[in-house]
Formats: structure tokens, sequence, C-alpha cells
């Protein structure tokens, strides 16, 4: 009755009438969209060397942990069992988007084995019976993941659903959910107090059951969402709502776990687009903000790990060149991103995708395509994750969202390039029928992007280009003729006019070296000499510089090849401190040389490229400086 109780009070005070919100843009389907170039030959070499053998059936080692014998034997509280559901997502999107039908039947194969495999009660899942969710647990490590693995079950499932339907499939899903209203409500089950970071690491089941909503518009699911929201916001050291409304840092709230604090949040977002509540939205906005300005890297990966646990989140106001990057968290900022940008249409998101996606994300894939980094640093080695670590399926998962979110439609008359970069799409519009583009471009390696739309009919409608906020000079031009206004840069430039087949834009974004700088510093009151006032003191202080160059961040490998840090005395004129070298012919990247008089220079490449895309590279971004 108590848990009843508190479900309607929060319904009442945060959860407005339901009334889903309609996206700002409707993303291309996955089949929609080939990705050519740097991405392309990432997204083809992991759905080669990884999609495509990672599970082959039932016997594969993440599938086999379902099955009631090994699901008795799991005593060790392990994680793995999210693979399935991981692999599920990511498979289904590149079975839609390369139209593989052995891939697509292995999908469903999996599917349904998993289906096999659910209990009376609706369970699936890969702990025995004593340390499921369900059960009052007294020791946090027993089944500590398993509504973990129970939320990438749910999400594996409804998205296999979304390319493959079959009524089957969001059943067994209903019947999971079932299962964990009755635990976390009339079973009185606090969801909080099943898995660490003070339970975040188990509310994430807000994503499928908000999804889940959405496609059925069954209320208990709705009253579910609603629990999960006030369980989490009801626990002080997480909460939930209060802290994300008031602006809190982010790394308050829930112990500051980087990759569940961005897909919890990717899950309020969807709950927003389920139910119109206008908080949902400003919480998830409020999140991103911070993590925006306070918790990236310079190549846009959530960072933390420095006095803090690996995948945690430091203070917003302190900075260090060796953080970690799990690239879990990068694929959960990728998806709340992508997330606000349906749900809003406001090119920042596009662009923190964009970077993340060509520096955070093709930097922790290996060059093979199967092997992922657990961890990537700013400064630091390549190390490549062991076979059953979370990093190599989200990784593979991350990819499989850049096709969908490159072109959006924005209503019946707009298509919104979100993405640069070769590739070729073919999107309906009423009037046009068929719209044909091909981005010819060598981006983000240079600046000059040819877009050539063709419709199947000639029709009046919009192209709307995202301008990057770094391309303060950007130029549009049609058939060779100037665009002369709209130009904005972090927003869209909207082309409006009858457009014709083999009509071609051609788009500027000039890109040049640019330098920033950073600080470590730890400051401490000090008095002043008449005792009255106070000031702020430096007593630590680390100067750093970096260079980007258009959406790419530049590093170089070992200094000299051997010093992993060297304190670098930059020149009083900089004016000519940065020149730009052609591509070498060896890998066509370009490279940036850093030229300091005093020493050889120093040659800098593409991040994800420095030092070598293998096993025990090393990799230097931020250069210590001196502050004569």
């Amino acid at each position: 009755m108590k848990a009843c109780l508190l479900i309607l009070f929060f319904t009442l005070t945060l959860s407005c009438p339901a009334a889903a919100v309609p996206p700002a843009l409707d993303f291309s389907a996955p089949d929609e969209v080939r990705w050519e170039g740097v991405l392309g030959d990432a997204i083809t070499a992991s759905y080669e060397k990884r999609l495509k053998h990672f599970i082959v059936d039932e016997t594969s080692v993440p599938i086999a942990l379902f099955s009631e014998a090994q699901a008795e034997q799991n005593t060790t509280g392990r994680y793995w069992g999210e693979h399935a559901g991981k692999w599920l997502f990511a498979a289904s999107r590149a079975a839609a988007r390369t139209g593989d039908a052995a891939l697509a039947a292995r999908v469903r194969h999996i599917a349904d084995y998993l289906l096999s495999t659910q209990r009376p009660d609706g369970y699936i899942g890969t702990y025995p019976a004593e340390w499921r969710f369900m059960r009052r647990q007294q020791e946090l490590t027993r089944g500590q993941w398993d509504v973990w693995v129970t939320a990438y079950t749910m999400m594996g499932l409804l998205e296999v659903n979304r390319y493959f339907p079959d009524d089957r499939y969001v059943v067994a899903v209903r019947k999971l959910a079932d299962l964990c209203w009755r635990t976390f409500s009339e079973g009185g089950i606090d969801i909080t107090k099943l898995s660490n970071h003070f339970g975040l690491s188990a509310t994430i089941l807000l994503e499928p059951v908000a999804d889940l909503y959405a496609l059925t518009g069954e209320q208990r699911y709705l009253d579910l969402a609603n629990l999960i929201v006030q369980r989490a916001d009801a626990r002080p050291e997480f909460g939930l709502v209060k802290k994300s409304l008031a602006g809190a840092d982010v790394q308050s709230i829930a112990g500051g776990k980087a990759y569940q604090l961005c897909w919890q949040y990717y899950g309020v977002a969807k709950l927003y687009a389920a139910t119109g509540d206008a908080r949902y939205l400003r919480m998830a906005e409020n999140v991103w903000k911070d993590i925006r300005a306070h918790h990236l890297t310079l190549g846009g990966g959530p960072w933390g790990g420095i006095g803090v646990h690996r995948e945690v989140f430091n203070r917003g106001d302190f900075f260090s060149p060796y953080g970690y990057v799990e690239t879990c968290s990068i694929m959960s900022w990728i998806q709340l991103n992508r997330e606000l940008l349906g749900l809003t249409g406001q090119a920042v998101y596009a662009e923190e995708i964009e970077k993340a996606a060509y520096n955070a994300l093709l930097g922790a894939q290996d060059e093979d395509g199967g092997d992922w980094c657990y961890y990537t640093f700013s400064n630091g080695q390549r190390v490549n994750t062991s076979e059953w670590k979370c990093c190599k399926s989200s990784g593979a998962m991350a990819l499989e969202e850049l096709a969908p979110v490159a072109y959006a439609r924005r209503g019946e008359r707009e298509i919104a390039v979100n993405l640069y970069g070769p590739n070729r799409a073919t999107l309906r519009l009423p009037d046009a029928g068929a719209v044909k583009l091909d981005q010819r471009t060598r981006y983000p390696f240079d600046a000059d992007v040819r877009l050539v739309v063709s419709p199947e009919r000639a029709a009046d409608f919009t192209i709307a280009l995202r301008i990057p906020s770094w391309a303060q000079d950007a130029t549009i031009a049609v058939n060779g003729q100037p665009v002369a206004s709209g130009i904005v840069p972090g927003d869209y430039a909207r082309v409006k006019r009858m457009w014709r087949r083999g009509d071609e834009i051609s788009l500027s974004l000039p890109m040049h070296p640019v330098l920033h700088r950073q600080t470590n510093e730890s400051l401490q009151d000090t008095n002043l000499r008449n005792g009255t006032e106070k000031i702020m003191q430096a007593v630590m202080r680390y100067d750093y510089i970096a260079i980007t160059r258009g959406p790419l961040v530049y590093a170089t490998g070992l200094i000299d090849g051997f010093k992993q840090e060297e304190t670098l005395r930059l020149p009083h004129e900089q004016k000519n401190l940065l020149e730009e070298i052609a591509p070498a012919a060896a890998d066509g990247l370009p490279a940036i040389r850093l030229t300091l008089g005093y020493r050889p220079p120093l040659v800098f490449h593409p991040y994800f490229a420095a030092g070598g895309r293998h096993d025990g590279a090393w990799r230097l971004t931020w250069m210590q400086v001196t502050t004569d």
C-alpha cells in the first residue's frame, strides 16, 4: 500500500497527463544511409570482424549463460549477460542496414532462444533462483547486475522487433516488465538497493520501460517508469529529479558513474517523448549541459577516474590529461545526444555526436575493427580489452547509431544533414519521392563538401545543412550560385528551392589549426596582510596546450620516440607556431607541425590514428607548457 501511495503521489506531482511528443526530426532508417570513408571503414570492420562472429548460436558464451544449467552456476555476480542485448541491438541494425539475410536469421534465432528460456514468472536472465532481483538481496554482490542484464535483454528484444517485427518479442518484454512491476511495487523491493552506485546500475531499466510504454501505451509501464524515477529521486545519494532540476554537478548524482548516468538520462529523455512532461526534458538538458561544459575530453569522450573510480566523473572544476574515457560511456553519450537531437532538432547535439564519433569512438577501435580499448586517454597508452569486457559490444552499438542519425526529415518538406563525411543516402519526401543524396568529400580531413541532390521528381523543399560552431567563415553555393544569408555557426543553414536531379550544393567549412589551453590548478584561501580580506591563491598549477582542426583533435606519439611527456617552452611570437602538412601518401591524413625553434618540430596527427591504432600505441594530446 505504501508503495502504491508513493507512486500515486509521484505521478500527480511530477508527471503530466501522458501525451507523446512528436519528434522534431525523423531519423533515416539504417538501410537508407551508406557510410564510406573513415566512418564507413569502421562500421564495416565492426560488422565483419565482430557482429558476424561474436555470437553464432545458443552455444556462444554470452547466450549459453541464459540456459537454466548455466544460470544456476553463475555465482560470481558477472554482468556478461548484457552482451546478448547489446549484440541483438547492433546486429539487428546491421542486418537491416546491409540486407544480410544470414545475419538477420541469426538475430531472430538468438532472440527466439532467449524467449525459450523465459521462466513462468517472466524472468529471462543469467542468475540462480536465489540471487534473482525478485528475491530480497542480503548481499549486494549477489545478483547486483541482474536488473542491468534484464534492461539490456528488454532493449535488445525491442530493437529486434523494430526491424524484424514479431509480437512474440513484445510479449516477452511485457512479461519481463510485468515481473519488474510486481517486484518493485507489490513486492516492496526498492530498485535502488539492487545494484551498485546507489542503485544507478538498476534504475537504467527506465530506458527500455519508457520504450515499452511508447510502443504499447499501457498504463502499468508508465507507472513502472514513474516508480523507478521516484525511487531514484528519494534516495539521498541519488536525487535523480531534485539534483538534475537544480543543475547540480553530474558528479554528485548517484556517485557520478559516467556510462550509467548518460544511459539514465537517455531514458529520462525518452520518458519526456512518451509523456510530454517538460520537466523530464529539463532534467536531461541540464545534465547534458553539465557534461558538455565540464566532463568531456577535447575529443568528446566523457571522462573521469582521477582520484575516483576509473569510470566516475571528476568534479566539474577539475582537469587532467590522464583521465579515463570508458568506451561504454562514449556509446551512451552518443545515444543521449541522438535522443535530444531527435526531440529538439538542435544542431548542437549533432555536433557532439560527430565530435565523439571522429575522435573518441574511432580512437577506441583497433585497426582490425573487432578489437576495442576498454579505456582511452587524452594522454596515455592504448590497451585492447579482453573478450568479455562490456566495451567491445558498446563500441559496436555506437557505430550502428551513425547511419540513422546522419540525415533526418523535419516534417514533409525538409531534410536535415546532421553529419558530414563521404556517404550516400536515399530518403523519401511526399512531393519529391525518393531523394538521393551523395556526399562527395574527404571530410573530416578536408573543408569542402559537395552534396549532390537528386529527387525522383522535381519538388520544392528544404535542405538544412548543419554549420559546425568552429566554421566561422562557412560558405554555401548551389550549382555555383552563392547562398548569401542564413549561415550561422552552430545552427542549420536552410536552403529552400525547387530541387531537380543532379543539383549540387558546395559547402565550404574552413578548417584551421586551433591552439587550446587548459589548466590543472589547486586553489587555497589565503589571508591578505591586513587580515581582513581573503584571496584564492594557486598552490599548484600546470598549464597545457592541445590542437584541433575542424572536428578533429590532434595528438602525437611518444616524443622523440620514447618520452611519455615533455614540458614545452612556447615562443612569445606564436603567429607561425602551427603549420598544416599535406597528407602523407601512406595514410592520407593531414598532419600539423608545431615549431618551437629551440628543438625539432613536433608533428601531430588526428587523435584516432596518432601513434597507430593498435594495442600498446601511445597518444599525447595535451602538452605541458611553461608559464613564463
